[in-house]
């Protein structure tokens, strides 16, 4: 995992704060933040003290709100759908630690860097790192050193319940797959990373034209989950973190070592975006060690 720079810590929220008044008035608290060290109040004047130093502190909530509300941003985010179960984590937690608002549209790797390159406003792009890559070589996104903030591999799944394919060796898989009814995968030409993949890697193995009466193309995840769901298609394929994240089928593995693909994912700060600062702190988010327990309970690595 490369990190970006350093870790943004969150400012101590108004609810926090608001906290250490009651305590205050209520009792001797020692107090603490990961940015705030204020140490034990001394009380000297009993109930008087108390309550002049709630009412400082009081002051000191109202000017810490209205600072943060005067630097809150509305950061709009495209972003591969890949990423999408990870996030729905991470991004409602930056929002509450940093008091920014975070606006996110989905899709395939392809269709997210069609929609920039066609016009769709954004200030902060996460993405396949080559489609960052050549954003950055144009000069759309802000130059600096390339991160990475995920990487996640494809895996097979079936429907609920149904016998799943031995897929534990490059062998066991060729076999699999030429024994298997039909399989299903995302359509390539959306340009969706696991699609593309697959069809280099049928190739690869020399049974490229021994699958193709029996595979189909996806043209949306709706499609491509519902039909191994339904029981019309054996074996589907697709990102790890997109398959965990479906109840209505089984993760069935995913491919093996030798023949993986790893998708990696980047973030690009968009040059033209008046919310640079905003999304570098949400970078460095979803970059620090603590995103990292969430992103591997959801299949990234």
């Amino acid at each position: 995992m490369e990190k970006a720079g350093k870790t943004i810590a969150p400012s101590p929220s108004s609810a926090f704060l608001a906290q250490l008044i009651v305590d205050d008035v209520l009792g001797n608290r020692a107090w603490s933040h990961p940015e705030i060290a204020v140490g034990q109040v001394t009380r000297r004047g009993g109930s008087n003290m108390k309550l002049i130093s709630a009412a400082a502190l009081g002051l000191a909530v109202l000017g810490i709100t209205a600072a943060n509300t005067a630097r809150a941003s509305e950061i709009k985010l495209l972003c591969a759908v890949a990423l999408h179960p990870a996030y729905d984590v991470l991004i409602p937690d930056f929002e509450k630690s940093s008091g920014h608002k975070v606006t996110v549209a989905y899709g395939n790797a392809g269709a997210i860097a069609d929609r920039f390159q066609n016009g769709e406003s954004a200030d902060l792009i996460i993405n396949a790192a080559p489609f960052v890559d050549t954003l950055r070589a144009q000069g759309k996104v802000v130059a600096g050193d390339r991160i990475i903030l995920a990487r996640v591999g494809v895996s097979a799944f079936v429907r609920k319940g149904a016998p799943k394919p031995d897929i534990s060796s490059v062998d066991a898989f060729k076999r699999s797959m030429l024994a298997a009814k039909s399989i299903i995968y995302p359509d390539p030409a959306g340009g969706g990373a696991s699609g593309v993949y697959m069809v280099s890697l049928l190739e690869r193995m020399g049974i490229a034209e021994e699958m193709k009466s029996k595979t189909k193309l996806s043209p949306s995840a709706n499609v491509l989950y519902a039909s191994v769901a339904g029981g019309d298609v054996e074996i589907g394929f697709n990102q790890i973190s997109e398959v965990l994240a479906q109840p209505s089928i089984e993760f069935a593995g995913p491919l093996p070592s030798e023949i993986q693909n790893y998708t990696q994912f980047s973030p690009g700060i968009v040059s033209e975006s008046n919310q640079a600062e905003a999304a570098r702190a949400l970078v460095a988010f979803l970059a620090s060690a603590a995103a990292q327990p969430v992103l591997k309970a959801k299949g990234f690595e």
